[in-house]
């Protein structure tokens, strides 16, 4: 115990600055973690970190074969990381800037809101396969250019034609930026997670993939089931009623509880499987 207790004197006091310093770095790491967490980003940067793991040791070691080897290759590992996580650092920085610094207004009035609603419901009792986006803060731009722009005021009538099978715009997103339409047969990046499930359509999975880069919300309708989904940041929730989405849009975007009010039902208590009836607003659904 002795022989221990004459070692702390040697260890150097961090101060107040080295306290802040080493939970700022740490800090870091986590979040580093957080975001390559499950996904292929994450078994790459185990196997860099193996490969600057095995250049300590043969360095430490002196073997200067395997050191000698390596060093063709460590360096321009910071290259590769660049190039390999340019999806997950733009991810990254774009939910640094996610924060309304300078304040924003909603996307939406009661009125649009309901639209949407009112569409989504329409959409999901004849099954036809809807996605719309709703925008937050970071700009859609790049995706409204793929697209075709409208810039209609938003309807029920509007959506539902939209999205009827075989009309030139229903192959697409359609994008919504505060009360407008502003553009359909938008074409959005796919989410490239190794842990969803491989039954995900193409529509979900663009759902999904357009929240992991911007910090909008995604409304998406199954074409096989009927069942609404909604996404936001990199994670989507299923078989949500109109009242589960209404709330979860109000609280995507801190608005004040509009729209049809919250079902007494838990998501969590609800088969994913199964195709609930999706209530009109101001009515309860049913078990």
């Amino acid at each position: 115990m002795s022989s221990w207790m004459s070692l702390l004197p040697s260890v150097p006091d961090p101060g107040i600055n080295g306290i802040v310093d080493i939970l700022v770095v740490a800090f870091l790491v986590y979040q580093a973690v957080m975001v390559v967490r499950g996904t292929r980003a994450g078994h790459i940067l185990i196997g860099i970190l193996i490969m600057v793991s095995l250049y300590g040791a043969a360095t430490y070691l002196r073997l200067e074969a395997l050191r000698s080897l390596l060093s063709f290759i460590v360096p321009y590992l910071g290259l590769a990381v660049i190039v390999l996580f340019q999806s997950e650092i733009r991810r990254t920085l774009a939910r640094l800037g996610r924060k309304r610094w300078f304040g924003g207004g909603d996307f939406h009035t009661p009125e649009v809101l309901n639209e949407i609603l009112l569409a989504v419901e329409e959409l999901a009792e004849h099954k036809t396969g809807a996605l719309i986006v709703l925008e937050r803060d970071i700009g859609l731009r790049t995706f409204i250019e793929s697209g075709v722009r409208l810039d209609a005021a938003i309807s029920r009538d509007l959506l539902v034609t939209i999205f009827h099978p075989g009309l030139p715009l229903h192959d697409g997103a359609v994008i919504v930026q505060r009360e407008r339409l502003t553009a359909a047969a938008c074409f959005l990046p796919l989410t490239t997670n190794p842990t969803l499930s491989s039954q995900l359509g193409t529509r979900h999975r663009a759902a999904i993939g357009i929240t992991e880069e911007t910090d909008c919300l995604s409304v998406v309708v199954s074409e096989e089931t009927g069942r609404v989904s909604v996404a936001s940041f990199g994670e989507l929730h299923p078989g949500l009623t109109l009242q589960e989405v209404a709330t979860r849009i109000n609280v995507h975007f801190e608005s004040p509880q509009t729209g049809p009010a919250a079902s007494d039902e838990s998501t969590a208590d609800i088969p994913l499987q199964d195709v609930r009836p999706i209530a009109r607003p101001g009515e309860r659904t049913r078990p």
